[in-house]
């Protein structure tokens, strides 16, 4: 699960898209940057003013002490107005400035921002997914109780509940497509469920059991 690989603390690229979670990235990037100036910007979704911020950050000057600069961003979705607004600024790299976009799907994102980046996809663990597929429906929404419960809002290393569920679609779906026959039921509403879960506003509780319902064990 490791993404240690893919950095040179010696040649860091200016922009990194991991599509993986906060839990498992954030220690390994914060280990990894050590003496830098860090700015962690946590949000479900990252819109066109969040966007303008970023830039303006990027233009205000580092503390003396900080020999890089180093922007995290842990977002669920990011919106194509503020994907837009942001292509100039990871497509030419900032002096001693370097980006990570954390984010659970980044299938959601244009390619000609995705395109901007060094991508590192987070190895989808299945053994929870195995599990969850063989588990009575009652088990199954106890499952997702515990799973999306929110333990801490102020520590911005955990995942949010739609951040766990986005990323808990990914498993599912890496087992489902392995297993024949396949089940094209419930990865369709696997599909249909990621679309609304990318929109902020709605019920990750409530699709996330119309996937638990529509599952065959």
């Amino acid at each position: 699960m490791s993404i240690k690989g893919h950095f040179d603390k010696n040649n860091l690229h200016h922009a990194y898209l991991i599509e993986g979670t906060d839990e498992e990235s954030l220690p390994e990037i914060t280990e990894l940057v050590g003496g830098g100036e860090l700015i962690h910007i946590k949000l479900d979704s990252f819109k066109i003013d969040d966007a303008r911020n970023l830039k303006s950050y990027t233009s205000e000057k580092s503390l003396a002490h900080a020999q890089k600069k180093i922007f995290i961003i842990s977002a669920n979705s990011v919106l194509v107005e503020a994907q837009q607004a942001l292509l100039k600024l990871f497509e030419e790299p900032i002096e001693d400035t370097h980006f990570f976009l954390i984010t659970p799907d980044a299938s959601a994102l244009l390619s000609t921002f995705v395109s901007r980046f060094y991508r590192i996809k987070v190895p989808t663990r299945v053994g929870n997914a195995e599990s969850f597929i063989k588990m009575p429906l009652a088990k199954r929404i106890e499952f997702l109780k515990e799973l999306l419960a929110v333990e801490d809002e102020e520590d911005l290393s955990k995942d949010s509940p739609r951040s766990k569920a986005l990323n808990f679609l990914n498993e599912l779906e890496s087992t489902l497509v392995s297993r024949m026959p396949l089940d094209t039921e419930a990865l369709n509403q696997i599909f249909k469920v990621r679309e609304f879960l990318r929109q902020p506003g709605s019920s990750t509780k409530s699709l996330m059991e119309s996937v638990a319902l529509m599952l065959k064990s």
